[in-house]
């Protein structure tokens, strides 16, 4: 397997080159373990570490390498490199960390395509779905939304659940497959290209290991039965890893996420509600916040049913989330920005 077989392309050696690192081995970081990793490139995979320097210098959890990432690494030992700095990304894919509001958790990066993978049964959730749309559209990823688990379902409520989507979502490509039957696999399949990322995004439990196991032919992933009292699968995966599909495809499989906070994410929130933000410039006022206004396109749009009100609630509860961390980002700075300040002062007292 090449490098170019991994995703590596000319985006990535011009920045090699330019910035005189030829000199450094190259790889891409396929596992992430916390702050160990796997770097896998043409001549084999790799355990790695960081450089002191590179983790003195993050100033954020972003400046660490994530699944996806090109990296430049040196050989320390037989089976030990140590990663001496990360390729600019094109693409990353992150989320708001958990409990941790103004900061952010990468998923993965250098992605193409997102799979949105929820199943037929309770997990079914289409407030979710447009989250993991936002998220997509905010770093600029195409999403590709999956519906697993038909065969636990008829032909009729699996219309229902195809046409609730295509009436709240717009213009994005939806498969349905079984992994037991294996129907609609060859559709999805179709779907990727060799050379490019796709990262699988979902709730722990949709069937996404077992998606990868249809995709590669083998039973590369642990899976486990339904639970009969929770009506889905058991979450088995339990770190990123980045896998090459049969067709040349790279897939990145991460651990179930059930919450999904969203980020600075306004041209994601317009791709998402396009319908809601092409109203609102009929709307009589230019800062109607389409809640009690007289003379509101969108909340004429609701009473006349052209969109659903629970479409809108949703995007009004995102659009709070937004403002709420785009705040809490601006505090943080503050605060460090008074740090810094009170860190000079000090230095310049004590000499």
């Amino acid at each position: 397997m090449t490098n170019q077989d991994l995703g590596y392309g000319d985006y990535f050696e011009k920045f090699r080159i330019e910035n005189n690192l030829s000199d450094f081995e190259i790889g891409r970081v396929i596992v992430e373990h916390k702050e160990r990793y796997i770097v896998k490139n043409e001549k084999g995979e790799f355990e790695a570490e960081i450089t002191g320097n590179l983790r003195f210098s993050a100033k954020s959890r972003e400046d660490f390498p994530a699944v996806g990432d090109w990296v430049t690494f040196i050989n320390y030992e037989p089976e030990l490199v140590i990663i001496h700095s990360i390729l600019p990304r094109f693409s990353t894919l992150s989320r708001q960390a958990v409990n941790k509001f103004g900061e952010l958790q990468i998923i993965a990066s250098n992605i193409d395509y997102g799979l949105i993978v929820q199943s037929v049964n309770r997990d079914f959730n289409i407030n979710r779905l447009e989250r993991y749309l936002t998220i997509c559209y905010t770093s600029g990823i195409e999403p590709i939304i999956v519906i697993t688990k038909t065969d636990l379902t008829n032909e009729e409520h699996l219309n229902e659940l195809l046409n609730k989507i295509k009436t709240r979502i717009n213009n994005v490509t939806i498969v349905h497959v079984s992994n037991e039957t294996k129907a609609g696999i060859d559709k999805l399949e179709e779907l990727l290209y060799a050379g490019k990322t796709y990262c699988l995004l979902g709730s722990s439990g949709v069937g996404k290991s077992s998606l990868i196991n249809s995709l590669t032919g083998t039973s590369r992933m642990k899976t486990e039965s339904i639970s009969k009292s929770i009506d889905r699968g058991k979450h088995v995966t339990t770190h990123r890893e980045l896998i090459p599909m049969k067709n040349g495809a790279i897939l990145i499989d991460n651990p179930g996420i059930r919450e999904v906070g969203i980020t600075d994410s306004t041209t994601g929130l317009e791709s998402t509600y396009d319908r809601i933000y092409d109203l609102s410039e009929s709307c009589k006022f230019s800062d109607c916040t389409h809640t009690s206004e007289s003379g509101c396109a969108v909340q004429l749009a609701i009473e006349n049913g052209e969109i659903e009100k629970s479409y809108f609630q949703n995007f009004l509860k995102m659009e709070r989330e937004k403002e709420h961390y785009e705040s809490t980002v601006a505090e943080k700075r503050r605060k460090d920005k008074d740090f810094g300040k009170m860190i000079k002062h000090y230095k310049r007292t004590k000499n």
